[in-house]
């Protein structure tokens, strides 16, 4: 999975098709992202403790990273490609107008 914590992504299948926002959180050996304010349920908190009450919270839900892109600055969602610099490290490119992706 080429997918990181942090980079902005476009969801192509599902729900919420067309809703751009951040990934946070990735887990690789599932193949599946939390992307910000997509595929959110409703969930019953009991109340933990003294102070942490309890209710009915929002809670963001993994999908599959097939269903979601990566969206390059210039062009949009993308798939992304792999280069390597002179000292031989990779690094992520965009495959419609080959920036740096980080």
């Amino acid at each position: 999975m080429k997918l990181k914590t942090g980079d902005t992504v476009m969801v192509i299948a599902g729900k919420d098709k067309g809703t751009e926002s951040k990934i946070a959180r990735v887990y690789h050996s599932k193949n599946r992202v939390i992307v910000e304010g997509v595929a959110t349920a409703k969930r019953h908190q009991r109340p933990q403790g003294q102070t942490m009450q309890g209710g009915i919270i929002d809670k963001d839900m993994p999908i599959d990273a097939s269903n979601v892109m990566i969206v390059c600055p210039d062009c949009g969602p993308t798939k992304i490609g792999a280069k390597r610099d002179d000292e031989g490290r990779k690094y992520r490119v965009c495959r419609k107008c080959g920036r740096d992706l980080g």
